[in-house]
């Protein structure tokens, strides 16, 4: 059966105005019929082997369904001269013809020679496409001309390609300078505070959303534009288009200082207040520190056994006296996962857990004991479940992408599918770390003396201090030794994970 394949890049789309349509009926209209199999990829990069309507295309040449492709343009296939004749070889193999709109290119010498000759050329014209843009664009910033909008709170893009202020808009953006830059205030050099206040106020974000997270509230903080000094040109993104399509990352590389151009835009604020803001955020954490906090034993180590959050300590108060718990909460703005609420006394789950630990350093036997049962329970319980979850990443994935190859495209919301595909591929890369630690972890505790050094570290500590009246930090300091993690399932029951 006769079969057609189209592809159009947003690029291309954006540059040349073509379509998806105009192929097809183009394609058709060589193959002399309306009954073919039509493979259309739509706003993927023709420099991607990895195309779900190709990768459909080649599976149903193995099998055997197709007699014939026709396809507008060598391009169409691949903008890459190696990718257009692996694709071509494996076409030929099973005696398919290869037929283009554009062109008659035979099955000879000279044929192959020319559509080689067109694939370099499409490549060449492809790189000539990024070369240009990126050329064009570098001018137009250096004129002082915005290239993207930026979407920044207080500000918007006008027709002459600048920003201008939107009032409304900067008077909450000079709302959050003044209530972190004025010692009268209440939220006096508190990130988290403002955030909070403003989602209470009810004002929403650049974005409409109704939360601010901390994170929001300092890079307006930080942003150099609210003092007039817009930077262009600061990151350098080159291959995060087909990273992104290829189900990876953004690229996004951080440009020197002096690589960079800075358009005057209006001020919100002045560069007094805004340097101000900067100083403040430099010392913020030195400064939190000089109103001391309550010393945790335990801070860092303690972990929600029921949904896997950390758990943080806590001052609590009842019939006028403080009391200290840890806690799986979280209450800075913004956060994606606020905890289950669990909670626990600190000086009860103190007294378990420097109950085991002592109990460990003074009778070595029973640490080796404890080790062996922790090699053969908890760690391997936690492989099988993360291995059940990048099965269940792999069998979504695969759903989605045969719901894409038997579905038709006007049935279906394929960026949506595409999007959970990536999702999916990046969970299972997560997992798959996790994994692999899980089971380095595993035979280096079975191969080598880690648990044994980390218990010979924590005696020679305790050796070098007076062991009948241990400090806090020197409780801390033995535990740390020995202790990686502490999950409190209930009041009851808690594990304690060593090294």
């Amino acid at each position: 059966m006769k079969a057609i394949y189209v592809r159009v890049s947003t690029e291309e789309q954006a540059i040349k105005g073509s379509s998806i349509d105009s192929q097809i009926e183009a394609c058709v209209k060589k193959a002399g019929t309306t009954n073919v199999l039509k493979y259309a990829d739509e706003g993927f990069s023709g420099e991607l082997l990895e195309r779900p309507a190709l990768n459909r295309l080649r599976e149903d040449a193995r099998k055997g369904l197709i007699t014939e492709l026709i396809c507008y343009d060598p391009d169409r296939l691949s903008r890459k001269l190696m990718n257009q004749l692996i694709i071509d070889d494996e076409l030929r193999k099973k005696g398919i013809v290869l037929t283009f709109v554009n062109g008659d290119y035979a099955d000879s010498p000279e044929g192959q020679l020319f559509f080689s000759m067109r694939g370099a050329i499409s490549e060449f014209e492809k790189a000539k496409i990024k070369e240009r843009t990126s050329t064009g664009r570098l001018q137009k910033i250096k004129k002082g001309i915005i290239i993207k909008d930026p979407s920044l709170l207080g500000y918007r893009m006008n027709k002459e390609r600048t920003l201008e202020i939107i009032e409304e808009e900067a008077k909450v953006v000079r709302m959050i300078f003044d209530l972190f830059t004025d010692h009268s205030s209440h939220f006096f050099n508190r990130v988290n505070g403002i955030a909070l206040h403003l989602t209470k106020l009810g004002i929403p974000t650049k974005r409409g959303a109704k939360v601010w997270h901390r994170q929001v509230v300092r890079q307006i903080l930080m942003n150099p534009s609210y003092k007039g000094k817009y930077e262009q040109y600061k990151y350098d993104t080159e291959g995060s288009y087909v990273s992104k399509q290829a189900g990876g990352p953004a690229i996004m590389k951080l440009r020197p200082e002096e690589e960079r151009y800075v358009t005057e835009i209006p001020s919100v604020v002045s560069d007094e207040q805004w340097e101000y803001a900067q100083e403040l955020l430099g010392k913020s954490r030195r400064k939190q520190l000089q109103y001391g906090t309550h010393p945790y034993l335990l801070s860092g180590l303690v972990r929600c056994g029921k949904c896997g959050n950390t758990m943080t300590g806590k001052k609590r108060k009842s019939h006028g006296e403080d009391f200290y718990v840890y806690e799986c909460r979280k209450n800075y703005a913004g956060a994606k996962n606020r905890g289950c609420g669990k909670s626990m006394s600190e000086n009860k789950l103190n007294r378990i857990v420097w109950g085991e630990i002592y109990k460990f350093i003074t009778n070595p036997e029973k640490y080796r004991v404890y080790k062996e049962e922790e090699k053969a329970t908890h760690k391997a319980d936690e492989l099988e479940l993360i291995q059940k979850e990048i099965e269940k990443a792999k069998k979504g994935r695969q759903r989605l992408i045969t719901l894409i190859s038997l579905s038709e495209e006007d049935d279906l919301d394929i960026e949506e599918v595409k999007t959970q595909i990536v999702e999916l591929q990046k969970k299972q890369n997560h997992l798959m770390i996790q994994h692999d630690k899980i089971e380095k972890e595993i035979k280096e505790s079975e191969g080598s003396a880690a648990g044994e050094n980390a218990l010979k570290r924590a005696l020679d500590y305790l050796s070098s201090v007076n062991a009948d009246n241990l400090k806090l930090e020197d409780k801390k300091a033995i535990i740390n030794f020995i202790v990686e993690e502490i999950f409190i399932v209930d009041s009851e029951t808690i594990h304690i994970r060593t090294h």
